[in-house]
C-alpha cells in the first residue's frame, strides 16, 4: 500500500475528505487512476492550523514518517518540506513557484519536487486590478488584504508593480502576528476608518479559511472587494478572479499518479494553470449602490443574481 501524507498550511483535517467541495476533484481523479484509500493507497492528513510558526516542525514531522509521497497545499509551507527533505518526491499547488524560490524552472524542476502553478504572473494581478477599476472606477484609495509575508514576498511584490504600470497606489491591509478572527477585525476597522475605497485579496491559504468572516466583514464595513478565490463570490463576495480549482486539483492527482508510478518529480513538468473564472455576485453589487458596467457583466464567467 502507497503512503500519501496530504498536508495543508490552514484547513482543518477533517476537511480533507472526498465530500468537501475543493477537495472532491482531487479524490475522484485518484480514484479514477485506480487508486482507493485503504485497499491500495493510505492518505494521511495534517493541518499547520494556520500557524506559520508550526511550518518547519510539522514539515519535519512528517518527513519523519517517510511517505511515498507528500502532498502539499500552500507554497511557504512547500518551501518548509523542500528544506527538510531532498529525497522523498513532494507535490505542491502553490502560486508562483518561481518566484517563491521553490523551483528555477517550471518545465525542468530538477530535485524532488513538482505539482501545479497558479496565480502566476503579474498579468493575472494586473487583470485583477483592471477588473476592480471596471467595477468601481472612482477607486483612489484601494487597500490589499495580506500577510506581512505576503506582502513582502513575491505576490506582494507583483501587485505593487501591477499598480505601478496602471499608475494608481495601493496600500497593504496588513494581517500580522496569530492571524484569527480578532485580527480580521482589528484590519477591517482600520480600513473603515481610512475610507478605504476598494480592496484586493490575497490567494493566501489564511484567507481562504477566513473567506466567510471576510466577506461577512466586508459587507459590513461596505468595502468592495475583488477575491482571488471564486468560492467566495458564492459566500456573498462582490467578484472574484482566480483559477479553476476543479482543473487544479485534478492535474494534482495526475502529478501524484506519475511519482506512485516511478517517475522522477524533477522530471514531471509543473502544470500551469491557464483558465481563470471571473465570477459576480449582483445582489451583493446592489447591496453596495453599485451599478456594474454592462461591458463587465457581460465578460464574467458567472453572475449570481
Amino acid at each position: 500500500m502507497k503512503r500519501i501524507a496530504f498536508v495543508t498550511a490552514s484547513a482543518k483535517i477533517s476537511e480533507l475528505v472526498a465530500s468537501n467541495n475543493r477537495y472532491r476533484p482531487w479524490f475522484e481523479e485518484l480514484h479514477r487512476l485506480g487508486y482507493v484509500e485503504g485497499q491500495n493507497i493510505a492518505i494521511e492528513r495534517y493541518s499547520a492550523e494556520d500557524r506559520t510558526d508550526r511550518y518547519d516542525e510539522l514539515a519535519r514531522d512528517v518527513v519523519s514518517t517517510n511517505p511515498d509521497v507528500i502532498f502539499v497545499i500552500y507554497g511557504r509551507l512547500a518551501l518548509a518540506f523542500k528544506k527538510s527533505t531532498t529525497t522523498i518526491p513532494i507535490a505542491c499547488v502553490s502560486p508562483d513557484p518561481i518566484a517563491l524560490g521553490i523551483v528555477s524552472n517550471l518545465a525542468h524542476p530538477g530535485g524532488n519536487i513538482t505539482g501545479v502553478s497558479i496565480d502566476a504572473g503579474i498579468e493575472v494581478v494586473g487583470k485583477r486590478l483592471g477588473l476592480l477599476l471596471e467595477a468601481i472606477p472612482r477607486a483612489s484609495n484601494i487597500s490589499y488584504l495580506s500577510s506581512r509575508y505576503g506582502w513582502e514576498a513575491a505576490q506582494g511584490r507583483t501587485v505593487r508593480e501591477s499598480a505601478k504600470q496602471r499608475r494608481i497606489s495601493i496600500s497593504a491591509a496588513l494581517l500580522e502576528g496569530t492571524i484569527d478572527e480578532a485580527q480580521y477585525r482589528e484590519t477591517f476597522t482600520a480600513m473603515e476608518r481610512n475610507r478605504v475605497d476598494a480592496m484586493l485579496v490575497s490567494g493566501e491559504s489564511t484567507n481562504f479559511t477566513h473567506r466567510q468572516l471576510i466577506v461577512d466583514l466586508a459587507a459590513k464595513t461596505r468595502i468592495p472587494a475583488l477575491y482571488s478565490i471564486p468560492e467566495s463570490v458564492e459566500l456573498g463576495g462582490l467578484m472574484a478572479y482566480g483559477y479553476d480549482s476543479a482543473i487544479a486539483y485534478s492535474r494534482a492527482a495526475n502529478v501524484i499518479d506519475q511519482i506512485l508510478k516511478g517517475v522522477s518529480a524533477g522530471e514531471i513538468p509543473f502544470y500551469q494553470a491557464t483558465k481563470f473564472e471571473l465570477v459576480i455576485n449582483l445582489k451583493t453589487a446592489k447591496a453596495l449602490g453599485l451599478e456594474l458596467p454592462a461591458t463587465l457583466l457581460g465578460s464574467a464567467d458567472e453572475v449570481i443574481e
